[in-house]
């Protein structure tokens, strides 16, 4: 029998239907109901309201400017209810306001006219004015109070001259407030910098003579006593030795305050890889004859695994693994290994390196295994260090003992003879020096810097030859009127007699990105008998690089325009010698990390133009 009833699905999708038709009804009104809409909503917004009167400011940049942002006038515009008569007294108050602003400016004799003329709906008001001459400064004093007024300590003497020496608003430079503020602010910034923690200024008047339109300044500092430090006062220290902050914070009790030393202690303490922030205070209410240091710290995590992707025109494609342990369990020493993979010089290599001691010095043993393709030329090498190093400020020193082994083979399956290419091995004791003294930017714009390597050793053959190796590395970048130089010079000598096997790791070999543009990586090298290009006893490179900052709009940016001249020579014999040249320019970025270069160099003896990409700034 038929049933009177819908089939449940059925119905439900009416339903839903019914549903949604609905509220496209509500959604989809009628063009004519959305516009009364409309219509009701603009007349229930209410229209702004319109100023009480106008205001036109007649001046020369940059007191047109000035007075039209910072005129107490300009805010009672938006008083609606004003009459006649208080705008009349508003405006006559104007006059006073706007000489003190003007005064700011160093025109404390201006010409002023502020007139109210009928304009339309509403009043105009104009201020019309003749700035007249600028008051320039005539003389300055400058005072002291407390210790550094009589001290006849050297450095004190330097400090307090050089406050005076450095002052920002010198007679006969036109004077500003914020020229005043800002003098003042900087010498109180000096005497603070060093010893005097709490010094303050506690006096200062700026004498103006408007008739003469003449500033005498006057300002006397109160340096209070000497700080010295006292304990440090450690927090945040969990996971690593409690040892490690003072030692390489390096803030001795009892040493004077520096503001500089603060600043590198908190470097070196985030740059150290066991701390993501330090943060260093001395508090000035404390007490001056032993101030405690209070260092907080985040520590970084025990473990660190850092992967990289890398391309350059030296050796290709890279790709490398890094891996760093904080705190190695028994020893408490720091573990980093490296895989670099690359196509002409992959990389393994292992360190290890103990917590500085109480004079600064660390422990270090260091394996590498590497292989380096040059032309026809493979040489698998291995390395094992054991030694000491400091780095501090300005100057790094390592000295250790090197066990080279050097295995050198022909990929085309040529004979070598084992002394031309450097198969061998050597046992040395070596020591290095490098003081960087640039001017502290990622990308140095001034300053110079020199390294020295000097080793002597014996080779490990069945002929056990004494050899002395001596590096000598040198960079300086001398800024010019608008532009900089930037010279290189490497010079390098291994002694040993003639016929004897040195490894090719303790020779040398040169060009490429950051040595010798225009030839390829390690191109440049002894001649060998079999034709081939091997490793040399004597090294010389020199390099000139102009550079100037490229500028747009007239504003310099932070690229700079380069042209150099590069030169490398590397021989048996001193004799030998032979410069081959490449020259070029290029475009370098002066980023946040650090430069980043692109340029081309042609290599005038191979007669070729190359690519060169570099990043980073190394001495």
């Amino acid at each position: 029998m038929p049933s009177n009833h819908l089939p449940r699905p059925l119905t439900s999708l009416l339903a839903l239907a019914l549903v949604i038709s609905l509220g496209g009804c509500a959604m989809f009104g009628s063009p004519e109901s959305g516009a009364q809409q409309s219509a009701a909503a603009a007349a229930v917004r209410p229209e702004p309201e319109k100023p009480s009167f106008d205001i036109e400011v007649k001046a020369p940049e940059p007191a047109r400017e000035l007075l039209e942002k910072h005129l107490e006038l300009q805010r009672f515009r938006e008083v609606q209810d004003l009459d006649d008569a208080e705008l009349t007294r508003l405006i006559s108050l104007a006059d006073r306001n706007a000489r003190e602003l003007l005064g700011t400016l160093g025109y404390f004799s201006p010409k002023l006219s502020i007139t109210r003329q009928s304009s339309g709906e509403r009043p105009l008001v104009v201020i019309e004015v003749e700035l007249g001459k600028r008051t320039a400064v005539k003389d300055v004093d400058i005072a002291f109070e407390g210790v550094l007024e009589k001290t006849t300590e050297p450095d004190a003497v330097a400090q307090r001259e050089g406050i005076r020496d450095g002052w920002g608003l010198p007679p006969g430079q036109n004077f500003t407030q914020d020229g005043w503020d800002d003098a003042k602010g900087k010498a109180v910034r000096r005497l603070g910098a060093k010893r005097f923690l709490g010094g303050r200024i506690s006096y200062s008047l700026a004498d103006i003579d408007a008739a003469t339109n003449e500033a005498r300044l006057g300002l006397r500092l109160d340096s209070g006593p000497i700080y010295y430090l006292g304990p440090l006062e450690v927090t945040g220290v969990e996971r690593y030795d409690q040892r490690l902050v003072p030692r390489l914070a390096r803030l001795a009790p009892g040493s004077e305050y520096d503001r500089d030393a603060i600043v590198q202690a908190q470097l070196r303490l985030t740059g150290s890889g066991y701390y993501d922030s330090a943060f260093i205070n001395i508090d000035p209410d404390s007490d001056p004859a032993a101030a405690p240091v209070q260092v907080a710290v985040r520590e970084a995590k025990m473990q660190k695994v850092v992967l990289g992707v890398g391309l350059t025109t030296d050796t290709g494609a890279r790709l490398s693994v890094e891996h760093t342990h904080n705190r190695l369990p028994a020893i408490g020493w720091r573990a980093s290994s490296l895989f670099q993979l690359d196509r002409k010089a992959p990389v393994l290599q292992s360190e290890l390196t103990s917590i500085p001691g109480e004079d600064g010095w660390r422990w270090s043993v260091l394996g590498r295994l590497e292989r380096v393709d040059d032309g026809d030329l493979r040489t698998q090498g291995q390395r094992l260090r054991v030694g000491k190093f400091k780095s501090q400020d300005h100057i790094d020193r390592n000295y250790y003992l090197q066990l080279d082994r050097a295995r050198v083979s022909s990929i085309s399956g040529v004979p070598l003879d084992a002394a031309d290419v450097g198969s061998a091995s050597a046992l040395s004791a070596n020591y290095i020096w490098t003081g960087r003294y640039f001017d502290g930017s990622p990308t140095p714009t001034g300053g110079y810097g020199i390294g020295i390597e000097l080793g002597g050793g014996i080779t490990l053959g069945a002929d056990r030859t004494p050899f002395q190796r001596t590096l000598v590395r040198w960079l300086t970048v001398k800024p010019l009127a608008s532009s900089r130089l930037q010279l290189r010079a490497q010079a390098g000598a291994v002694l040993a007699k003639k016929g004897a096997a040195l490894p090719s790791t303790q020779l040398f070999r040169t060009g490429g990105d950051t040595t010798v543009r225009g030839y390829g990586y390690r191109d440049i090298g002894a001649s060998l008998p079999v034709g081939e290009t091997g490793p040399g006893r004597y090294l010389a490179v020199g390099s000139i690089e102009w550079q100037r900052p490229i500028r747009r709009g007239g504003v310099e940016s932070d690229f700079d325009a380069l042209l150099f001249l590069d030169a490398g020579a590397v021989a048996d014999q001193l004799a030998d010698l032979r410069p081959v040249y490449g020259i070029g320019t290029g475009v370098r970025w002066r980023s946040p990390i650090g430069p980043v270069e692109a340029s081309v160099a042609y290599g005038v003896q191979p007669r070729k133009l190359r690519l060169h990409l570099t990043v980073g700034f190394k001495f």
